[in-house]
């Protein structure tokens, strides 16, 4: 522990990002993907710090606190349903509504005046795109499309994706995907040769020239486009006391033309990874020091069987090849990054450079337009 005044105190502009160590509440966030919930069978979930459990239930998604009131220990330790519709605590038989929370029954005192006084902490979930996205705070919860990135919930976009769990917290996973000097790691990607992309090395942006655009209009996401690539002139070629020592690779397509990043969290890269896909991509808060990194790709369709193509293609082609190909270097890069960044004087002592300025409008644009933070205390209340 730090002693003396706090350092985070130096932070001017973007303070709040910075105390958002478990993410924004208020917020809309993918968690699982439809076919993770099976009818019937609770999953467990860990959100902005929060233990949760959604279970499937005559079609529809709920989803409750998992912890029981009585003495705190987690319900998916033994997972205990009894009755349609609820859920029991292993240990001493407290049960609950899924849809309410409510406390229905307690198996071990029938007559217990308990019953029907408390209720546990349930949360919002809506199911779109195949994702089931999970609301995190106490207000009236805004439309999802509030939340998303444009495009993701039109009606004739398919998407397909996958989720894994990275060792750093979630702001890592934000910067690093809208990080434009870090295409620097890229630079042997098998995707970037097998795809045949034009991708530079890095970029060197003019002086004095807006870079970025804020959107933050009252009915709709709220984000910022990082406009480098189109305002400043790329690298292809780095040279070092005046000898090549890496290039870019002088492919055919051109890709990444427009890269934004939208609250709470998620980066929309258009088009990825090749021209008529887009790629959308969450970071997840689960606590301090994880976040699920949350991967889709979306294809435009005109019927039924350009889906069940794409659906192949993801498949067969762009799990391996992008999902995993090239974005498996981002994942080490956060990783890396964890242990400076774990500690408050990270947020102080880093020194960035001309590329940063789209992180640095992201960090004040998160810390005007968020929500609420959540905190440890919102995991008691």
């Amino acid at each position: 522990m730090l002693s003396g005044p706090n350092p985070l105190d130096r932070i001017k502009g973007w303070r709040p990002y910075v105390d958002a160590t478990l993410g924004f509440r208020n917020h809309w966030y993918p968690t699982l993907f439809s076919a993770d919930v099976e009818e019937g069978k609770p999953r467990a979930f860990k959100l902005a710090g929060d233990n949760i459990l959604l279970n499937r239930i005559e079609g529809k998604v709920y989803c409750i606190r998992n912890r029981c009131l009585h003495r705190g220990v987690n319900f998916s330790s033994r997972l205990e349903c009894f009755a349609k519709g609820t859920i029991t605590c292993w240990y001493h038989g407290w049960t609950y509504r899924w849809d309410t929370g409510e406390v229905v029954g307690i198996l071990t005192n029938p007559e217990s005046s308990q019953i029907g006084k408390h209720r546990i902490r349930t949360f919002p979930v809506q199911e779109a795109k195949g994702i089931l996205f999970v609301f995190m705070g106490e207000s009236e919860p805004p439309p999802l499309a509030h939340d998303v990135p444009p495009n993701f919930l039109d009606d004739d976009m398919a998407i397909h994706g996958q989720s894994r769990l990275v060792k750093s917290n979630w702001r890592l996973g934000v910067e690093n995907g809208f990080d434009a000097g870090h295409i620097w790691i890229h630079k042997k990607s098998v995707l970037v040769t097998g795809n045949d992309l034009a991708l530079p090395v890095g970029f060197a942006p003019p002086e004095g020239v807006v870079t970025t655009r804020l959107v933050d209009e009252a009915n709709g996401p709220k984000g910022v486009y990082d406009l480098l690539g189109e305002c400043s002139m790329p690298v292809f070629e780095s040279y070092l006391n005046g000898e090549l020592v890496a290039e870019g690779n002088f492919g055919s397509k051109r890709v990444a033309n427009n890269i934004s990043i939208w609250l709470p969290g998620v980066l929309k890269v258009d088009p990825w990874p090749q021209e008529g896909m887009i790629q959308f991509e969450w970071y997840v808060p689960a606590d301090e020091g994880t976040h699920y990194y949350f991967q889709t790709l979306g294809r435009r369709v005109a019927n039924e069987a350009e889906r069940a193509e794409f659906a192949t293609e993801f498949r067969e082609k762009w799990i391996d090849l992008a999902l995993n190909g090239f974005n498996d270097d981002d994942i080490w890069a956060r990783e890396a990054g964890q242990e400076f960044y774990s500690h408050p004087m990270g947020w102080v002592t880093e020194r960035l450079y001309e590329p940063d300025i789209a992180i640095v409008e992201w960090r004040k644009f998160a810390s005007k337009h968020n929500r609420g933070i959540q905190t440890v205390d919102h995991l008691y209340a």
